[in-house]
């Protein structure tokens, strides 16, 4: 049975209860204000002035004090690497690597160009052998997880395609069904192939050169019905046969391959002078700077983006640990993307290989080359 409190006895209890609430409740409250300080202190919502990260390259430190860069590239692929008849290195890639030295050394003839075999070329940028891989080589997932490179961009789209005789008479590749086929081992063209046969159902020898030299030896032994490799490694094999016209590049087009520099991981400021460097040349071509030109350009264009990828505007250079004029240093060293193109590559060349997808994002018709802004 419960008894109901009256009285004087009842206030005094209502008094009690109301004092303890009240002690409770400041208690309550200077617990409440200390979480709210440490929840301030630690709350990831919360705002904190932070300092940007100092960008500071120990490759371009390197670089400087040796006076020289060291480009890795292929050991001789006609026009993207290789020696003319004076022992120069000429082509699509070595370009780059000197429009990389003029923008770092304000020289494009401090390079010193180190050709390199497939199973070479991941390995001599691990070990700092070179600076910068400039040697036709695709930006694939497995490279950035297992070889310890990162790559800074892409200056040639390509795929994987077939190069056979004329007097086979075929149209398309598959018509390759039971044919011999000569490919690089333990290249992605291996991989690319096996791919594409399997996933038509279609059967092929596979005839494997240790290199890439092997692979084209056996194609011009008749060993092998095809060669496959990148587009334009076919367009320059064609060149070193002996009937370059009785060979042809059929149509069919098997996998994606974007070419690009590498560098070795763990520099991300030098991946970034790479990469901006690329899209200088690249940036310089759409907004119509020729090696020609840049000079004058910098002098009379009105024009904001011209004036701060020339160096006329803006600290540009200078965030990047170089001097306000690389970018026009790099243009006037080799030209702008669509030159060094034409030049070594393209219609100008013995190559004769059309723009496609390496044209600029705003040409007609369009390709994917799109340089990234530079502000």
């Amino acid at each position: 049975m419960r008894v109901q409190a009256t009285g004087q006895g009842a206030r005094r209890g209502v008094a009690v209860a109301l004092a303890v609430a009240l002690g409770l409740t400041v208690a309550a409250c200077g617990r409440g204000e200390s979480r709210t300080e440490a929840e301030v202190d630690t709350d990831p919502a919360v705002p904190t002035p932070t300092v940007a990260p100092g960008f500071a390259s120990p490759t371009l430190a390197a670089i400087k004090r040796r006076g020289r860069l060291n480009c890795g590239v292929h050991e001789g692929l006609v026009g993207f690497a290789y020696t003319d008849n004076r022992g120069e290195w000429r082509g699509f890639d070595a370009d780059f690597c000197r429009a990389l030295a003029a923008a770092v050394l304000g020289d494009a003839d401090a390079v010193r160009f180190v050709p390199l075999t497939n199973a070479q070329r991941f390995e001599a940028l691990r070990s700092g052998r070179v600076d910068v891989l400039w040697r036709s080589t695709s930006w694939i997932l497995s490279r950035e997880a297992r070889e310890g490179v990162r790559f800074a961009g892409v200056n040639y789209y390509d795929g994987q395609g077939f190069l056979v005789r004329r007097s086979l008479d075929l149209a398309t590749a598959a018509e390759l069904n039971g044919a011999r086929v000569c490919v690089q081992r333990a290249s992605t063209s291996e991989l690319n192939l096996a791919d594409w046969f399997r996933s038509r159902g279609l059967e092929y020898t596979l005839v494997v050169g240790a290199n890439e030299e092997a692979a084209r030896a056996s194609y011009a032994r008749e060993d092998c019905d095809a060669l496959s490799a990148d587009i334009s490694t076919l367009a320059s094999v064609r060149t070193t046969l002996s009937n370059p016209e009785q060979h042809a590049i059929l149509p069919d087009v098997i996998s994606k391959e974007p070419l690009g520099p590498a560098v070795r991981q763990g520099d991300e400021a030098w991946t970034s002078i790479v990469r901006w460097t690329l899209n200088a040349v690249i940036l310089a071509e759409e907004l119509g700077v020729t090696r020609d030109n840049a000079a004058r350009m910098a002098e009379e264009s009105r024009n904001p983006a011209v004036r701060r990828l020339l160096g006329v505007e803006g600290e540009i250079g200078p965030m990047l640990g170089l001097r306000k004029d690389w970018a026009r240093a790099a243009i006037e060293a080799e030209g702008n993307y669509g030159e060094i193109f034409s030049r070594n590559v393209g219609t100008d060349s013995s190559l004769d290989l059309a723009r496609g997808l390496n044209a600029q994002w705003n040409a007609r018709p369009a390709g994917l080359i799109y340089a990234l802004p530079i502000r």
